[in-house]
């Protein structure tokens, strides 16, 4: 009997390879670059489950020519980037890891906040330069103890992310349409209030939130206005959450501080009309923006744990079971 066919758009760790090739033929991505679509749907025409990663982007297009895919098992929590609905269509059951990036994600937000207000990269520059000289008055930074730091959308990394910024001492609130039982607002520190209001009074202004057609561009030119002068934003979520034009533009007028992200809008390939590179005023401004490369799961033994999540997916649909971390119902 021939074992099924799965096929791993991205890189993996080699043991996750083996531990899938006990029950199927196995197609690796052998290189850590993400395959060209049509490489790829050569690959998977005849798949009957798929490791998916964050660059893949998963339509009716690519379900119609691959129809005997059973699964795709996707290595991330925020699915913006796999039609649901079309999978559901074509019987194929999406799954994610839903918590297993949640630790890590707000680990690296806390660092892209300290790393932007405390002007490390420009301070490493300086090191490197050659021109360091021993202290001198520069670099001055924000301190987070006893600043406000705004958290909008308080889904598990949101809460994580407050539970580690309330160590610094920080004035912690959050807007979300769901509030959190008063006695875990009271043991995180947290006080719910308007996203205007969250605004007007943050510091820091965090948003951790899924890319839907209500949070595209939540962060355009109206709210980073609104936004305190002299803030800074840190977005760790989605991309398009943030207009990065607008962005640009309250750099430019000094308005917003600064700009750390880890995710870009060119990343959301779900979207037609997504920009292809990020904008070059924002690379060339390293003197108020810090940026990372989609760290924020980026810890070795979690992506291993991440990889054995969906390989145990993988294998309860192939055996005709409800699989773990399904995000559709199915027939």
């Amino acid at each position: 009997m021939n074992k099924p066919k799965v096929v791993l758009t991205h890189w993996v760790h080699p043991e996750i390879i083996e531990l899938l090739r006990e029950k199927a033929e196995v197609v690796a991505n052998p290189g850590r670059k993400t395959l060209p679509r049509e490489v790829l749907l050569e690959r998977a025409k005849d798949a009957d489950a798929l490791m998916a990663f964050m660059p893949d982007c998963i339509d009716e297009a690519f379900l119609k020519a691959c129809p005997r895919l059973k699964i795709i098992a996707a290595a991330l929590k925020g699915f913006d980037n796999f039609d649901v609905d079309a999978c559901t269509r074509h019987g194929v059951w999406l799954t994610i890891a839903p918590d297993l990036l949640t630790i890590p994600t707000a680990e690296l937000t806390v660092g892209l906040v300290l790393g932007i207000t405390r002007n490390m990269l420009e301070g490493d520059r300086h090191i490197r330069s050659g021109q360091f000289a021993g202290w001198r008055p520069e670099l001055y930074g924000l301190g987070l103890y006893g600043r406000t730091a705004g958290i909008v959308g308080l889904g598990l990394v949101g809460r994580a992310v407050a539970e580690r910024l309330k160590g610094f001492g920080m004035n912690l609130v959050y807007s979300d349409e769901i509030s959190l039982p008063p006695d875990e607002e009271e043991q995180l520190g947290l006080t719910k209030v308007t996203f205007s209001g969250l605004l007007d009074s943050s510091d820091i202004v965090i948003p951790l939130l899924p890319l839907t057609d209500r949070t595209f561009h939540l962060f355009d030119r109206n709210a980073l206005a609104r936004m305190k002068k002299g803030s800074y934003l840190v977005n760790a979520c989605r991309g398009s959450v943030v207009d990065e034009m607008a962005v640009v533009e309250s750099l430019e007028k000094r308005h917003l501080a600064g700009y750390a992200a880890d995710v870009f809008e060119m990343e959301d390939w779900i979207r037609p009309d997504r920009p292809r590179s990020i904008p070059k005023a924002l690379l060339e401004n390293t003197a108020q923006t810090f940026f990372t490369p989609h760290l924020g799961s980026a810890v070795d033994d979690v992506r291993i744990e991440i990889e054995r999540y969906c390989t145990r997916s993988i294998f309860q649909a192939l055996d005709g079971k409800i699989p773990e971390g399904k995000v559709n119902d199915i027939c």
